[in-house]
């Protein structure tokens, strides 16, 4: 029998061989990209060694600066500092000193003096060049240009006639007017020359201070509108001017166009600077002027160090109130000096006073003659009239 037939052999499949697939450039590098970086663990340098200040003050070097000539002046922080004019270091809060030549000067005992302490910089008069002040000459022709004068008024040439100044004082009669108490034009002085001589002393003192003339308010665009000018905005109200004071004020307006001034004239003091004399007699209750300037609010002059300025307007609003400024512009009354109110024999020189008025609804400022003054006299005012804010107990 036959052995049994094998079954044939079956094949099987052969594994195919797992190739390697090198990855691109390109695949690399997003493979790369792909890759988290390994956190890098940062090293703190080693903190800094100060030296203590002992230790620095030990080994430094010590440094001996130069002599300074100027250092016995400049730093004994006004201990030392003596009066120019008298010598003395005493009542040193009445010192000044130059913001030049940084010398010593007591307020007493400058010529004019100077009746309180500066806000900003200070020149003695060494320095600002204010020692010899004199009356500069106009010409007629500069005096005209000069205060605006109507040209067509011939008042430099042709003198107001003895009649119509009688006429002026009949009709301006001093009883009639103390009865009501109606104040005076003022009388200008015949003599065309002399009046030439009075407006070119106002003009030489502007000229100096370098001022211009204006016999009005004047309203500024950073300052108060004229609108803030209101008499009603007045604490407790004003007196209000009659139609015949009006009429008055308006008629010195119009002779002070024309060329006709008051008799008066500015001369310069050595103690107390420019200041305001009669010259020629002047009668109670004349108008002598306007006070004139700038017209600003009071908050905006807390620290201004003009020594002229004049209350306007007290508002039942602070805010409100109103300053004349004659800094920049202005005319006579800006040099008529104050008295002293602290002493009997300063009370005595008063012969003018300051009213304020309202005018057609606007507050105004008049300066008028108390009682009768002679020819040669100094016009004085209470610079205290309304607010008691003014040293005047260094006022000559």
């Amino acid at each position: 029998m036959a052995p049994p037939s094998s079954a044939s052999p079956v094949a099987l499949p052969r594994p195919i061989a797992q190739r390697k697939v090198r990855p691109s450039a390109d695949s690399s590098e997003s493979y790369r990209r792909r890759r988290r970086p390994r956190p890098r663990l940062s090293v703190s340098p080693p903190p800094k060694k100060f030296r203590s200040m002992e230790e620095i003050m030990r080994v430094a070097k010590r440094v001996e600066l130069p002599p300074d000539d100027d250092s016995e002046d400049d730093g004994n922080d006004g201990e030392d500092v003596v009066c120019e004019q008298c010598g003395s270091g005493e009542r040193p809060e009445e010192l000044l000193l130059c913001d030049k030549c940084n010398k010593g000067f007591h307020m007493l005992c400058l010529r004019p003096i100077v009746v309180r302490v500066p806000i900003g910089p200070w020149h003695c008069p060494h320095c600002s060049g204010d020692q010899n002040r004199t009356i500069k000459s106009f010409s007629q022709k500069k005096i005209v240009d000069f205060f605006g004068i109507q040209k067509g008024s011939e008042v430099m040439v042709k003198c107001t006639s003895a009649q119509d100044s009688r006429k002026r004082r009949r009709r301006c009669s001093l009883v009639f007017h103390k009865r009501r108490r109606r104040i005076l034009p003022f009388t200008p002085t015949e003599d065309p020359r002399r009046r030439l001589v009075q407006m070119t002393s106002l003009a030489s003192a502007l000229t100096a201070l370098n001022m211009e003339f204006s016999d009005e308010l004047t309203y500024m665009p950073d300052m108060a509108p004229r609108s803030a000018n209101c008499a009603k905005f007045e604490s407790g109200g004003m007196q209000v001017l009659s139609k015949e004071d009006t009429e008055t004020l308006e008629q010195c307006r119009a002779m002070c166009k024309r060329g006709e001034w008051p008799p008066i004239m500015v001369v310069f003091d050595s103690r107390e600077g420019y200041t305001v004399e009669a010259d020629g007699p002047i009668k109670d209750l004349t108008i002598i002027a306007e006070y004139t300037g700038d017209v600003d609010y009071i908050r905006n002059r807390q620290e201004d160090d003009c020594d002229s300025m004049m209350t306007l307007l007290l508002a039942s609003d602070p805010s409100r109130s109103l300053v004349i400024c004659p800094d920049k512009r202005g005319n006579i009354t800006r040099f008529i000096n104050g008295i002293n109110n602290h002493t009997p024999e300063g009370k005595k020189k008063q012969n003018l006073k300051c009213v304020r008025y309202n005018v057609n609804g606007e507050c105004r400022v008049l300066l008028v003659a108390v009682r009768d003054i002679a020819k040669g006299e100094r016009l004085y005012y209470d610079y205290n009239g309304y607010e008691h804010e003014y040293p005047t107990h260094h006022f000559v």
